[in-house]
């Protein structure tokens, strides 16, 4: 396992770590005892960094955390995210007050005295112009509540933001094959300000894992059934914006990455942590052979330039002009 540093922070973290959305909930069914033995075969393999959110199952996702890592706290790094529990638009959200709260129910949730990484769950723009959360996030730094703070963006605008106006340690986005567009200006600009890379909606909620015919059923609970047209929340956290069955349709035509790299799923996770300006990318799973899958993607071949060159010209060529959303 290759580690790299989060930003300026001494937070050394996997390349390939994992989110937890899928096993606290929104994604089916889920099976909390495969839940704790996936989590404990990722840390077995060197994974050192999960991503979580309070709202994840209601904070199911955080209390899973904190059986896996019990005795761990000070090797195992923990993200977690807060504001959507609450009216994203309403600026008492981002109140000292309410941070704090957040804060703290999260610590409690998790069994921890410290939060790593605490971060903004995808605020609206205006928000992060008022700026009175990072105020918030500062003083809870300097209470020791929490070791560094970042920010979960929709947009390449938001990113450019955070990163011009924040001390924010990191910023997490969505980023794979379908979503190339931080590589224009906000990578080298996270770069330049020794900002770290989290890589989140990395298969495109299973797009490009090459698994999906266009006449899959998910379950009602599902957000790829309730949110597959941004019907709940943003699209791009659905499929990376794509229409469903143009997703399937434009993974087809990437079966060819998986040629020397056993699998689609393998091919595409290597990709984003060939990108020089990732820290790490964090795919979800619900079953240990999920999490051995996805672990498999770092011992594969690199991509030529040839490949890299062609990928780049599929996602302007064939992709760019279906994503739906600001991105």
């Amino acid at each position: 396992m290759k580690y790299n540093r989060l930003g300026k922070t001494d937070l050394n973290i996997s390349e390939l770590s994992f989110g937890t959305w899928a096993i606290g909930g929104a994604w089916g069914k889920t099976n909390d005892t495969e839940a704790l033995k996936g989590l404990q075969y990722a840390m077995d393999q060197g994974v050192n960094f999960f991503d979580t959110a309070d709202v994840y199952g209601d904070g199911h996702s955080e209390e899973l955390l904190a059986k896996a890592t019990k005795g761990k706290e000070k090797d195992i790094h923990i993200a977690t995210k807060f504001c959507r529990a609450g009216d994203i638009h309403d600026p008492e959200t981002y109140s000292m007050e309410s941070v704090q709260t957040y804060c703290e129910n999260s610590l409690r949730r998790l069994q921890r005295d410290q939060i790593d990484l605490y971060q903004i769950h995808c605020p609206p723009l205006e928000i992060l112009k008022n700026g009175q959360v990072f105020d918030a996030l500062d003083k809870l730094k300097e209470q020791g509540k929490i070791r560094y703070y970042g920010v979960s963006v929709e947009t390449v605008e938001e990113g450019l933001y955070v990163l011009e106006h924040s001390k924010a340690s990191s910023l997490q986005v969505i980023f794979n094959i379908f979503r190339q567009k931080p590589l224009e200006q906000l990578f080298p600009k996270a770069q330049e300000k020794e900002v770290g890379i989290l890589a989140r909606v990395p298969l495109a909620s299973g797009l490009l894992t090459g698994k999906f015919q266009k006449n899959v059923q998910f379950e009602a609970d599902d957000h790829r059934n309730f949110n597959r047209d941004g019907q709940a929340f943003n699209v791009g956290e659905t499929f990376a914006g794509l229409e469903f069955s143009k997703g399937v349709e434009l993974s087809n035509q990437l079966e060819w990455i998986a040629t020397g790299r056993s699998n689609m799923t393998r091919a595409a996770l290597k990709w984003i942590m060939e990108q020089e300006a990732v820290t790490s990318v964090i795919p979800g799973f619900k079953t240990v052979k999920q999490v051995e899958d996805n672990l498999q993607s770092i011992h594969v071949k690199d991509y030529t330039t040839e490949e890299l060159d062609r990928l780049r010209a599929f996602y302007r060529e064939e992709v760019q002009h279906h994503i739906r959303g600001a991105y």
